[in-house]
């Protein structure tokens, strides 16, 4: 018996003609993949007349003119001649006057595309290359941050809308502030026209003083006494201090530090009265270290007074106050006397 074999089983299916138009795609596709805007950027290279030469001079055509054919803008298509001129300039593509239309020339690789190239029209003013600058030292593309900058309402409402991006901008304000007295300034002036921001700067001063009371005691080791002494703090209360402030410094960024304040600054007030009222010595010198404080003020305060006009603004109240501040004074000199061993 013969056996018949059918070619078309054991023989491979023929390949499809290739689209020429996939081709050219893949191409062209491939082109870009490997150098990225450098494609674009020489076709109009190669297509727009450089400045200062006359339209007869050349095949080429003005950036409006292609712009026009391209179905883009002027300034479009100037970013990508800008993009090549600065190129040129480096050495690294060809001048505009060698090139002619359709010409095809070595393209740099694309990783070099985004060092020339400017998206937008700011970047390259005095403003848009100080943004640029920025990115780069925070590691992000210059174009992403022109883009931010140029849309300001877009910025506004991704602050109001996401408490991150507040955040983030919080953070970027108060590092620009440190080296813009004018925006310190306005700021100041925003909170003080605002209520709320008034008080809530005036709360937080209070525990930032608060916190600075603490750390003071843990980091000096001595205290402040009511009266005004300054003297070493006992082993244990330094302690609860570096305690209280070891929890406030541990909390987080965004965490509320006013009631850990009240709470550390209340405790040690209480400890360093505890402390001068435990010492006998201590609590003498307290009290004559106040007595000597209101003396002290009390003699600047009549010190500051004139009578040279006194006729002017006399009243009978003023001499019956002083009276009865005399006769204070007589008692205090009387029982001070008598402290002394000394009879009037």
């Amino acid at each position: 018996m013969t056996l018949a074999i059918d070619p078309t089983e054991t023989t491979a299916a023929a390949p499809a003609p290739l689209s020429d138009l996939v081709a050219r795609d893949a191409r062209e596709f491939g082109v870009y993949a490997r150098t990225g805007g450098w494609a674009f950027a020489l076709m109009v290279a190669r297509s727009v007349r450089p400045g200062g030469q006359a339209a007869g001079e050349t095949p080429k055509v003005s950036a409006k003119e292609f712009a026009e054919l391209a179905e883009c803008s002027p300034e479009r298509v100037m970013r990508y001649y800008r993009a090549w001129d600065r190129a040129a300039d480096d050495g690294l593509v060809p001048q505009f006057e060698t090139l002619e239309p359709g010409q095809d020339v070595q393209l740099p690789d694309s990783d070099a595309w985004l060092s020339y190239y400017s998206a937008r029209s700011s970047a390259t003013s005095e403003r848009g290359t100080a943004i640029a600058e920025a990115a780069e030292a925070e590691g992000i593309r210059p174009t992403k941050a022109l883009e931010v900058a140029e849309n300001p309402t877009a910025l506004r409402a991704a602050i109001l809308a996401d408490p991150s991006t507040a955040r983030a901008a919080r953070s970027a304000l108060l590092d620009r502030i440190r080296e813009d007295p004018e925006l310190q300034a306005e700021l100041a002036r925003d909170v003080v026209r605002t209520d709320d921001l008034k008080k809530a700067v005036a709360t937080e001063s209070r525990a930032a003083d608060k916190i600075g009371y603490v750390r003071q005691i843990a980091e000096s080791g001595q205290i402040r006494t009511p009266a005004g002494q300054t003297v070493e703090a006992p082993a244990e209360l330094r302690e609860e201090a570096e305690r209280h402030l070891s929890l406030i410094d541990g909390l987080e960024d965004d965490e509320d530090t006013g009631e850990w304040a009240v709470e550390a600054y209340d405790t040690l007030k209480t400890l360093v009265a505890d402390t001068v009222e435990a010492d006998p010595e201590l609590r003498v010198r307290e009290r004559r270290t106040k007595f000597y404080g209101s003396l002290q003020k009390a003699t600047r305060a009549f010190e500051e007074l004139t009578f040279d006009d006194a006729g002017d603004f006399y009243e009978d109240d003023m001499v019956r106050r002083l009276e009865e501040l005399q006769q204070a004074i007589g008692s205090c000199l009387t029982a001070l006397r008598g402290a002394a061993g000394v009879r009037p």
